[in-house]
């Protein structure tokens, strides 16, 4: 629960919704995360660069066994 409120995962039907409230000194993070039988490399990274800020992030999954590679960047 504590990892899921802090990354801010959501499994949502086939998305995965991310909503992270990161402390202020983490450049950011990066999870395995496994939906059925796919695995999913997911990379969130603190970018003050980034144009309009989001507060949340979908990702499609998919459960096609293949290996996926995600990044996120997050003001």
């Amino acid at each position: 629960l504590a990892v899921e409120s802090l990354l801010g995962l959501r499994l949502e039907g086939d998305k995965l919704r991310l909503v992270p409230c990161l402390p202020v000194s983490w450049p950011g993070f990066k999870l395995r995360y496994r939906y059925r039988d796919t695995i999913y490399h997911i990379t969130v990274v603190r970018d003050e660069s980034a144009g309009v800020e989001h507060s949340d992030h979908v990702i499609p999954l998919i459960d096609d066994r293949v290996e996926h590679r995600v990044e996120v960047r997050i003001r």
